[in-house]
């Protein structure tokens, strides 16, 4: 059995490295907020240590972690195994399940909010079924036709998406939004103008939306945040 890593302690077993990252543990949590970045669609090697995935996922981390100062809000990562997703192997998404394990062994049964980038927003989504997770926000996330959405019944799920996006398609986005919507999940999709791939366009936008929706999402503030409402909400 993998065991957690956390800031300041280190162990892990002969045979699998531990899938959780906590950066913050407080005892016992309110909540929890996981973050997950993005990889590749094919790649069996493990992300390098300087990663520009992850990289990418620091200011939302940074953001989240002074909203949620002193509010009981465990934060942690996803720790890939592999860089890509990998077909049918879906390793990201188990790696997302595990970590999910992983963290409840620790904190019990806590409403969790997992926010992924591309392929980490299809981990997320992937991983949404599993009995912690109350919600989902994905972040220019990667949703292939066909993907899965009858675990999502009575989940929450935000998509945020860059109009100028050619790396994951926006309109693959939505047309995920309307299915998981038919399925029984809540559903708010929002297409951020302008944004690219990389979320470097309205940066700051990214940040302070994506922040005050996991906000409104852990009950700490409003769901809907009034920012949306500057932004085109996508209806399918």
């Amino acid at each position: 059995m993998a065991i957690l890593i956390r800031r300041g302690v280190k162990d892990t077993d002969a045979t699998t490295e531990p899938a959780l990252r906590l950066d913050r543990f407080v005892a016992p949590p309110k909540a929890a907020v996981l973050l997950l970045h993005g990889g590749r669609a094919d790649a069996l090697e493990p992300p390098p240590a300087l990663n520009l995935p992850g990289a990418r996922m620091r200011p939302f981390a940074r953001s989240l972690s002074r909203a949620t100062a002193e509010q009981g809000i465990a934060l942690g990562r996803v720790r890939y195994a592999y860089r890509g997703w990998n077909g049918p192997r879906a390793d990201a998404g188990r790696d997302a399940l595990r970590a999910l394990d992983e963290l409840a062994a620790v904190t019990g049964p806590v409403p969790t909010v997992l926010v992924g980038h591309s392929m980490g927003g299809r981990a997320a989504l992937h991983a949404a079924g599993h009995s912690l997770v109350s919600a989902v926000v994905g972040l220019a996330p990667w949703c292939p036709a066909g993907e899965p959405v009858e675990h999502l019944t009575g989940k929450r799920i935000v998509l945020l998406h860059g109009d100028r996006d050619r790396v994951t398609d926006p309109r693959e986005s939505w047309a995920f939004a309307a299915r998981a919507r038919a399925a029984g999940a809540e559903v708010r999709a929002l297409s951020m103008p302008g944004g690219d791939h990389a979320m470097l366009r309205g940066a700051a936008d990214w940040h302070t939306l994506t922040t005050e929706t996991v906000m409104g999402l852990l009950g700490l503030g409003e769901f809907p945040p009034r920012r949306a409402g500057t932004f085109v909400p996508v209806e399918r």
